[in-house]
């Protein structure tokens, strides 16, 4: 006892000097020389050979109750969570939508995030290294929505104009790499290919992060309309996204999906949740009713190992559309934008006059895009979104009565009225989910949808030309870029309409989209990238002629007034815009384009957020509520995250 007790000495240089004098003292006992029960003595006279088995005995147990108590070891802590709500480093405010609007690099050094200036302008991708005060705004990326990083951290992939796109960090020119009309998230493997979702409905897509033509990932599973939101886990050896099917309200009620790649087993992981990410901590994250859950997650058997229990509460997110504020770094930082869970993303809709003067046109809010008058003013046609499902409808805004024409379960989208608002022109994927073509059906809702083209590529109506023998529309070709062709219509109402053989009316390697006819028919209103950006130009129809541009910082939309010589269309960043024309034979000759109204509309990629009324004096759109005061510019983060999962959700040892 008492050579432990002296041996346990808090003192570490007495500690060793007692070891040493232990050492000979039970060498003593061992001869017989000493006592027991006797303090260790001051000698150093060396042990005999005979006493270095019990010698060798008691240093060992000493050693072991050293290493054992060992009350000068410093013990280092577990790192707390750190909480910051930090400035966004810019005068902007982030720019909430349905979509995810800030995204971290791998190894959390940078934030991207989606905002825009005060007083409505419009929105862009901002990005900021943690190391600095200030971020800066990347130019080629206005209009950007859910931004995300290649596996390097170098490049940025983001959707914009109804296309896919790619930028350095650094900056420069944006890439196109394919069209996503609506899409709903990406991913980009280390494989060097990009997951994203190019609709609100229909499957994984998968494409080059180089660019290319998109293949499908995967089918949609039995009553499954959507996949969104997807994640690449490690090794992009499978694929995590939130699978829903139409039976659902909403995405609370969603599926989070592990689908292994390139072949393999489909498994649902967790019911009952969106966004989910798999994290570097073990964990599964997701969001349900606003607050975040974590679950356990083993990446080998890619299922959940324990119950979810909640993390953060107050996350902002959209169950309407299942998208998240909320990003995570592969290093534990957490990163998100307080606020509540919303069911939707239904905008009312608004009169708005060249005075700027707004007026309610229809209250009930809903989720529309794609609005068209009828030549008679008195409706008009729309797109609605609803949890898996698109249709047509029909809205007589003097009687407030909504009418759905569509009811096939596929998508149906961007209604075109004929010129005598008998029929509306829509393009549906009931044939082809992947590749919708066009159809038409009569405006009151009798008789069937009849088939109207039929082509492996993606085709959208764009303008019935004032005689009723032609339909532009614009079609994907995978060589061409989107092209603008002409559909030739015969017969009448009596004989019945038989469609023609289409044939291009404009192709080229950029972009040629949502195109008008004027009101003689003899000018064709269209927008073209040719020049690096979305600009108007006119072209005569049917041609042959030159090309006139109209826009001079940017363009979308064009429709023509039907009772004065002005083409309007709308700006880049979201207001209305007219220019007065003159022609004279083969020439077109547009004034400088001014503003037609301070109020803006929002913009939702390149689907028409607007329509000129046909008495040429007001338009109805989806107006930017604009709030004075009300600034979204602080983001809260969570650093050493991970070490609060691991505390709240134990992951088992392997």
């Amino acid at each position: 006892r008492w050579i432990l007790e002296r041996c346990l000495e808090r003192d570490p240089r007495a500690r060793l000097r007692d070891i040493g004098e232990a050492r000979v003292q039970l060498a003593a006992i061992a001869r017989g020389d000493a006592d027991v029960g006797a303090p260790l003595a001051t000698s150093t006279a060396a042990p005999a050979w005979t006493g270095a088995w019990p010698w060798g005995v008691a240093l060992a147990l000493a050693l072991a109750l050293m290493l054992v108590w060992a009350p000068w070891r410093v013990t280092t802590p577990r790192p707390s969570p750190i909480r910051l709500s930090a400035e966004l480093g810019a005068d902007v405010s982030v720019a909430i939508t349905s979509f995810p609007a800030m995204t971290l690099s791998p190894n959390g050094g940078v934030i991207a995030f989606v905002a825009q200036k005060p007083g409505g302008d419009i929105k862009q991708i901002y990005v900021r290294r943690l190391t600095e005060l200030q971020a800066r705004a990347l130019p080629g990326t206005q209009g950007a929505d859910y931004p995300f990083f290649s596996p390097d951290g170098q490049w940025i992939a983001f959707f914009s104009e109804g296309k896919l796109k790619k930028i350095a960090v650094t900056g420069g020119a944006a890439t196109t790499l394919c069209d996503a009309p609506l899409a709903r998230g990406g991913a980009w493997s280390v494989d060097g290919t990009i997951v994203f979702v190019p609709d609100r409905v229909g499957t994984l897509m998968r494409v080059s992060s180089a660019g290319g033509t998109p293949a499908a990932v995967m089918s949609l599973a039995p009553g499954e309309v959507t996949q969104r939101w997807p994640q690449m886990l490690p090794g992009g050896r499978a694929v995590l996204f939130t699978g829903n099917s139409i039976a659902n309200a909403n995405f609370d009620d969603a599926n989070l999906v592990v689908q292994a790649l390139p072949t393999g087993e489909r498994t649902i992981v967790q019911r009952g949740g969106y966004h989910g990410r798999y994290l570097e901590s073990g964990h599964l994250v997701y969001v349900h009713h606003g607050t975040l859950f974590a679950a356990p997650f083993d990446l080998s058997r890619l299922a959940i190992t324990g119950l979810p229990v909640p993390v953060l509460e107050g996350v902002r997110s959209n169950a309407e559309s299942g998208g998240a504020q909320y990003a995570v770094s592969a290093n534990g930082t957490l990163v998100y934008l307080p606020g509540e869970s919303t069911s939707g993303g239904g905008v009312p809709m608004h009169w708005v006059d060249q005075n700027g003067k707004t007026a309610t046109l229809r209250t009930t809010l809903a989720n529309w895009i794609n609005v068209m008058f009828a030549p008679d003013g008195r409706r008009l046609a729309l797109q609605i979104l609803e949890v898996g499902q698109s249709d047509i409808w029909v809205y007589e805004w003097a009687r407030d009565t909504l009418t759905r024409l569509t009811t096939d379960r596929a998508t149906d989208e961007k209604p075109v009225w004929s010129p005598d608002g008998t029929r509306i022109a829509f393009a549906s994927g009931r044939a082809n989910a992947a590749s919708p073509n066009l159809f038409w059906q009569r405006a009151d809702g009798t008789g069937e949808a009849q088939r109207l083209t039929e082509s492996n590529n993606a085709q959208r109506p764009a303008a019935w030309h004032p005689s009723g023998k032609f339909l532009i529309f614009e079609e994907v070709n995978p060589t061409t870029n989107t092209d603008l062709m002409a559909l030739p219509m015969g017969g009448d109402e009596s004989s019945g309409w038989k469609p023609g053989t289409p044939a291009v009316f404009l192709n080229s390697p950029f972009q040629e989209s949502e195109a008008a006819f004027s009101p003689d028919g003899r000018w064709l209103a269209y927008v073209s990238n040719e020049g690096g950006r979305s600009d108007v130009y006119v072209r005569p129809f049917p041609g042959p002629g030159g090309k006139w541009r109209v826009s001079t910082e940017g363009g979308r939309a064009p429709v023509w007034s039907q009772t004065k010589r002005e083409l309007f269309f709308g700006s880049i960043t979201g207001q209305i815009m007219v220019a007065p024309y003159a022609a004279t034979g083969d020439a077109f000759n547009a004034e400088k384009p001014r503003l037609w109204a301070e109020r803006r509309y929002q913009g939702r990629g390149p689907n028409r957020m607007f329509d000129l009324h046909p008495d040429g004096t007001r338009v109805a759109l989806a107006l930017v509520e604009e709030a004075p005061g009300v600034k979204q510019d602080k983001l809260t983060f969570l650093f050493n995250f991970f070490e609060e999962l691991r505390r709240i959700a134990t992951v088992a040892k392997p």
